[in-house]
């Protein structure tokens, strides 16, 4: 079979910068640079399947030429007769390669993270958008525990009927970031709020960032681009609240990115928190700059985890949840319960197929 050539050269690139990175990896001054050498061997692991993948089309395109070349001389019948039956069990194994080159390719390079940071924000809808920005937050939760993630609180700012205007975690966990990272976006819950006397129905909202975590390599942030404030605790601390500038406000300068983290009793946690929070944003910010970038050449952006679209309403009287971008309705007890397999493996079937079509 003939191979499309867009796919063959993608491949035949990025089999190439597998061997330059692997010969940069041997040289001794990459191989002692502590910001480099991690970031040459994320990026080489994550061409590994690549190159694999072009030394197989290589083998094949060989054996085809051997088989045809054979074929075309018309020489010992016997030859023939074999090289005729290589050729048809050939055709199996391209038409495989073709699927495999096609899969790798569209994956995400940053697929195989196992760190993300969450973010959820209550929107629109007063009261009930902090409530309905709690119940996210909860079915996430039951979510990573059924898939034996990880958890890491880092900042909340709880509202007055028990939900929360923002919270920030951290999840750990093989493929975390694969599986939700089209989570980012806005989620719209219509429902009859516990506070409503009429049995009316409300829409409120909140929103959702997924943020691959970025390690200390991939962002270096100078110090002199940072301005740090202290301030009183106003979280759990006991005695310590009010009392011990342990709250962190860190502003990045040069884009204006703050963050802020005080539920620690430490200030260097609340800190150290906040730099995780600050770094996995500046990277984020990056990829959407590229991903932009990219984009301008295309016509579809989803995928992109655009902040500003709406993609899912959560409607209670009807008992559904209707994803907007695959218009498709799944069930809200199910999905409020944190059983959200079939809406993520379907949402990642569509981004899957959206690649392909764009090779």
């Amino acid at each position: 079979m003939d191979f499309a050539p867009a796919i063959v050269e993608k491949l035949r690139e990025q089999a190439e910068r597998h061997r330059e990175i692997t010969e940069s990896l041997s040289d001794p001054a990459v191989a002692s640079d502590p910001k480099r050498f991690p970031a040459l061997l994320r990026e080489r692991g994550a061409l590994e399947k690549a190159n694999e993948l072009w030394l197989r089309l290589e083998a094949l395109i060989e054996r085809r030429r051997e088989g045809e070349a054979i074929l075309a001389e018309d020489g010992d019948p016997e030859l023939v007769e074999l090289a005729r039956d290589d050729l048809v069990g050939l055709e199996d194994d391209e038409v495989d390669l073709d699927a495999e080159m096609r899969s790798a390719l569209v994956r995400d390079e940053d697929e195989d993270r196992d760190k993300i940071i969450v973010e959820i924000r209550a929107g629109t809808g007063g009261d009930e958008a902090t409530l309905f920005a709690h119940d996210l937050f909860k079915m996430y939760t039951k979510y990573i525990e059924s898939r034996r993630w990880k958890v890491d609180l880092l900042s909340a700012s709880s509202s007055e009927v028990g939900g929360v205007k923002e919270i920030v975690f951290g999840v750990k966990g093989a493929g975390c970031w694969r599986i939700l990272r089209l989570e980012s976006g806005g989620h719209r819950v219509q429902r009859v709020p516990t506070t409503e006397s009429q049995g009316r129905i409300h829409t409120s909202a909140a929103t959702v960032a997924v943020l691959a975590e970025a390690e200390a390599a991939e962002v270096e942030v100078e110090d002199g681009a940072l301005r740090i404030d202290t301030m009183r605790s106003s979280g759990p601390g006991g005695q310590n609240v009010n009392k011990v500038e342990s709250g962190v406000r860190i502003t990045h300068v040069p884009t204006g990115t703050v963050v802020q983290c005080q539920d620690e009793k430490s200030q260097a946690k609340n800190k150290a928190k906040a730099m995780r929070i600050l770094r996995s944003r500046l990277l984020d910010a990056e990829r959407q700059r590229l991903h932009a970038e990219r984009a301008a050449e295309r016509k579809s952006q989803v995928g992109s985890g655009d902040r500003s679209a709406r993609i899912r309403t959560y409607n209670f009287p009807q008992n559904r949840v209707t994803d907007h971008r695959l218009g498709e309705n799944f069930s809200l007890e199910q999905v409020i319960a944190g059983k959200l397999d079939a809406l993520l493996d379907s949402l990642e079937a569509m981004e899957r197929d959206r690649r392909i079509s764009e090779l």
